[in-house]
């Protein structure tokens, strides 16, 4: 009896544990529950927040048309999501901030900025320059600027640079890699099948140097772009000797006996040099210093607590805004990427859902599927089918499967440093016969037809094959150009000679009649306004997008803390000085190389899509592609 008693007592001793054990575990995840609710709200914007201050810009990571969503678990494994932000909504800050007298100051910093395409630069310097020449202070500070930080930067009031740091201009160009020895040495057969001479997208799988045509390309559009470049900052800052820091960077560092920071001030490229500390010293003594925080700090507005205050006007008509972004797939995709299906959808429900009065399709992508591109166009005809007038809207590209749908339009806008043209086409497919071949491996079988078990990615393809894919492409070339001679008003022949995969700059291309004036995105909402018979005062853009993820943005309020836009301004970045910027380029080249291979494998069908924008466009280093070329450089770097 006391045996079983002695039992009883022991499951019941054992019970209370357990439950115990339990009941700590709920308060733990409830207090961690209260924890992750407490950090979301104080991440998302608080409008109430803004009080007289300084504007912070924040320019972290690099600009682009339509941010795409970060990966909120890629720190967990070591890696840091992708920071973008987007062009528009720095612009409409900037623009806000100009009357509003709570402003008291513009802060650019620009210490982690990774760049953006040129009009997007362009466009952002722009806004900066009507903030100054409204009087306003606009202060800009870095360690060391980069090329496209620097065309911002210089159309601030007041330049500063780290006394440690200093600026050296790249100017557009370097090298590309070329994987024809290697994939000789693996046996890989690469098919190519294109039209057009400067359609050089296929090169780095067929040959080992750059072809001369291409070299003729790059070189023409690199110097176009380094002129705007230049012209922007002449126009901003005339004292600043860009010519000399470009012509001769050595022999005046040389004189400067390695002093980066005096060369740079020396040439009229900054006004001052100070740490974190000093440059927030002086922002506060025009924006107000933060009594609750150190020495050196000054009263803040974040850029999205700016935003939330100051949403878009809602008034008048609805201009419908269509914006299709990055690399054209077929399918559906996120942001950042225009998924055929995606893209269409949104237009055809937007079309549906709401009363446009007229339609402006943004592009900002350097092309991709020709499948996809058309079935972007033929959503946008179905607006035109609606008697709405199109107006396309060039950001920093529109070239290839981008100048696709762009024939769509009535009219273009482009900056003059847009990227456009490209219009060519090509289709690649890689087969392993001499591959197998070296490990012993054949292949054989029966056919029944010409084209049975083409392509064969074992045994190669064969002549009828690959008269039947340049047939194709060549039919898609014709189609390419016919669309763009109806669109343009062109003769065939014309859209042949300027066609043929060349690449333009703004430009040039409103020289050649591929768009029809500069202007950005506002001046599209307006001329479309025009056009369907309204007051372009009386109307606003609705921009037709997905819905974020939820759960993708809660964990990214969660994990990813927001950004502090000047909350703790003294806190050094750490490692951007002009050798840091040099050596972080060289690691995003290597790191490309992944995305290289990456590119080849995944060509499916017809492509429209430009190999000379990816040069120009900032790196994007994303933790997977980094993770790979660990791997390869410990496979094969002993």
């Amino acid at each position: 009896m006391r045996r079983g008693s002695g039992k009883v007592k022991l499951v019941k001793g054992a019970w209370k544990v357990l439950v115990a054990i339990k009941d700590g575990l709920v308060l733990v995840f409830m207090l961690l529950f209260f924890i992750l609710l407490f950090t979301v709200l104080s991440s998302r914007p608080n409008p109430r927040a803004v009080h007289p201050g300084a504007l912070v810009v924040a320019l972290d990571g690099t600009l682009a048309e339509q941010p795409e969503e970060p990966d909120p678990l890629a720190g967990l494994n070591g890696g840091e999501a992708v920071k973008q932000t987007g062009v528009r909504d720095v612009v409409r800050a900037l623009d806000a901030a100009i009357k509003d007298d709570d402003v008291k100051a513009v802060v650019l910093d620009l210490d982690r900025f990774g760049g953006g395409l040129p009009a997007s630069v362009s466009e952002v310097a722009n806004a900066v320059g009507r903030v100054r020449a409204s009087g306003k202070k606009v202060l800009a500070y870095a360690t060391a600027y980069t090329d496209s930080g620097y065309a911002i930067a210089a159309n601030a009031s007041e330049v500063w640079m780290h006394p440690l740091g200093g600026t050296l201009f790249m100017g557009p160009g370097g090298s590309r890699l070329y994987y024809k020895g290697l994939i000789d040495k693996l046996g890989v057969n690469v098919h190519v099948y294109k039209v057009g001479k400067y359609k050089s997208y296929v090169e780095p799988y067929v040959r080992s140097d750059m072809s001369p045509e291409a070299r003729e390309a790059n070189q023409a559009l690199s110097g176009a772009v380094l002129n705007e470049w230049q012209a922007g900052i002449a126009k901003a800052r005339p004292q600043a000797k860009v010519a000399e820091m470009l012509a001769q960077p050595d022999a005046i560092v040389t004189a400067a006996h390695g002093d980066l920071a005096a060369a740079n001030k020396a040439a009229g490229l900054i006004d001052r040099t100070g740490d974190r500390l000093a440059f927030g010293k002086r922002v506060a003594e025009l924006a107000g210093k933060k009594d609750d925080k150190a020495e050196g700090n000054f009263r803040a507005i974040k850029l999205k607590d700016y935003l939330a205050a100051h949403p878009a006007s809602t008034a008048g008509d609805e201009i419908g805004v269509l914006t299709v972004a990055g690399d054209i797939v077929d399918g559906k995709a996120g942001p950042g990427t225009a998924g055929g299906d995606s893209v269409s959808q949104l237009l055809l429900e937007g079309l549906k859902k709401h009363k446009f009065k007229a339609l402006v399709v943004r592009v900002d992508s350097p092309g991709g599927s020709v499948l996809a591109s058309e079935q972007i166009r033929q959503a946008i005809l179905q607006a035109k089918a609606q008697k709405l007038p199109v107006v396309i809207s060039m950001a920093g590209l529109a070239a290839s499967g981008g100048y696709w749908i762009s024939t769509a339009g009535d009219f273009i806008y482009a900056d003059r440093a847009t990227i456009t043209g490209s219009i060519g086409i090509f289709g690649m497919v890689p087969t392993f016969e001499k591959t197998l071949a070296k490990i012993g491996v054949t292949s054989d079988g029966v056919t029944t037809t010409p084209i049975s078990g083409q392509p064969d990615v074992y045994g190669g393809t064969n002549a009828a094959t690959d008269t039947i894919f340049q047939a194709v492409i060549d039919q898609g070339y014709r189609n390419f150009i016919t669309r763009v001679a109806e669109a343009r008003k062109m003769t065939l022949a014309r859209v042949d000679e300027i066609g043929q995969g060349r690449v333009w700059i703004g430009v040039t291309a409103q020289q050649l009649g591929l768009v029809d004036k500069f202007g950005g995105i506002d001046d599209a909402v307006a001329e479309a306004a025009r056009r369907a018979g309204l007051d372009p005062a009386k109307v606003h853009p609705v921009y037709l997008a997905k819905a974020p993820d939820a759960w993708k943005s809660f964990l990214n309020d969660v994990l990813g803390g927001g950004d502090d836009d000047g909350s703790d301004w003294t806190d050094e970045p750490g490692g951007d000085d002009a050798f840091a910027k040099l050596a972080g380029a060289r690691q995003a080249i290597a790191a490309q190389a992944i995305g290289d291979v990456r590119r080849l494998a995944s060509v499916q069908g017809a492509q429209a899509r430009c190999l000379e924008c990816g040069g120009l466009a900032p790196v994007v280093v994303r933790r997977s592609d980094l993770s790979l070329l660990e791997l390869v450089l410990a496979k094969f770097g002993g």
